[in-house]
């Protein structure tokens, strides 16, 4: 069994070719596999840790599409059904050179928006370590959110290491005042709570790292550690016992496309934590591997190997 575990909405993504052209005009796509969990799980086994991903997918092209990335990616699939009622979502993404691209989504009434909870009884939880969790699998549906729910209480009764990042999806909510209430439901259950700092601003109207951070503390006592993604300027960590320190960013010289950087900082994150390495170290291997991602084009390539982020972080040192 896996000592990583993580459950979300699996995509194709249908990434523009054309910088700064609108989807509109674009003409030449690129397709690769996405989905902000599967992000993670993606770049955690590609540094040497066993992944196990829960999901359901359609039987059409896409779905086999990301069975087959998953089983190249080296991660678990037990616990990844099959609908014959439902499609895979995917996405349609810009190519920009600054910002953030546009995206376009056709997830509603997904196979995974229809997940079956009767999945989560089969599961062995007996190997995990860390289980990451994030508040877009909640926005696909109610049925999604009662299983997400139900999924935590299995963790915490498992006595598992939850992460929690908010990654808010506007779009996928009803609005955006039952997205803060849910989101910041959700992350109560979580031991360590990673929201960007323009999150904080959506989610309780700051900012401000600390402010973010004592938020975050101080709704949940099973909460003891709060890391605010700073984007380029690194990030900020404060844990219940008062200690706060700032994780300096990674130097960028060419951004190709941002979506993933999030991710890839949790990537980085949790496979220090996996690999024993101190909160401070595991959070500067996440800034990296939040740098690599946006030198990349798709959702996940940029993510590296042991290798690839050995010489990527000495390189940066000198």
């Amino acid at each position: 069994m896996a000592e990583f575990l993580t459950i979300g909405e699996p995509m194709a993504v249908l990434a523009s070719s054309n910088p700064d052209k609108s989807l509109v005009d674009a003409t030449d796509f690129e397709k690769f596999v996405a989905g902000a969990e599967l992000n993670v799980a993606i770049g955690v086994s590609r540094l040497g840790h066993r992944a196990e991903y829960i999901s359901a997918v359609g039987q059409d092209p896409f779905g086999k599409f990301i069975q087959k990335s998953l089983a190249e990616a080296a991660i678990g699939n037990d616990y990844v059904s099959e609908d014959a009622q439902h499609w895979t979502g995917f996405y349609l993404k810009e190519r920009v050179t600054h910002g953030d691209p546009a995206t376009f989504y056709f997830r509603k009434n997904s196979a995974a928006a229809n997940f079956d909870s009767h999945v989560l009884d089969q599961i062995d939880f007996s190997d995990v370590k860390i289980a990451h969790l994030s508040g877009i699998f909640a926005a696909l549906s109610e049925n999604d959110l009662s299983v997400l729910r139900q999924l935590n209480q299995y963790l915490r009764d498992a006595g598992k290491f939850i992460t929690f990042d908010p990654n808010l999806r506007p779009v996928l909510w009803d609005s955006q005042a039952k997205m803060i209430k849910v989101t910041n439901e959700l992350a109560k259950n979580a031991d360590l709570v990673m929201p960007g700092i323009n999150e904080g601003k959506v989610l309780l109207g700051s900012d401000d790292p600390e402010t973010i951070a004592n938020f975050y503390l101080d709704q949940s006592d099973y909460t003891k550690t709060v890391i605010v993604k700073l984007g380029p300027k690194g990030a900020y960590i404060k844990q219940r016992n008062g200690d706060t320190q700032t994780i300096p960013g990674f130097y960028v010289e060419t951004v190709v496309d941002t979506v993933g950087a999030g991710d890839g900082f949790a990537v980085g994150l949790i496979t220090g934590l996996l690999d024993g390495l101190p909160l401070d170290k595991a959070a500067r291997r996440g800034c990296a591997i939040g740098a690599l991602a946006v030198m990349s084009p798709g959702d996940n390539d940029g993510y590296p190997t042991p290798d690839e982020l050995t010489t990527f972080m000495q390189v940066q040192q000198h």
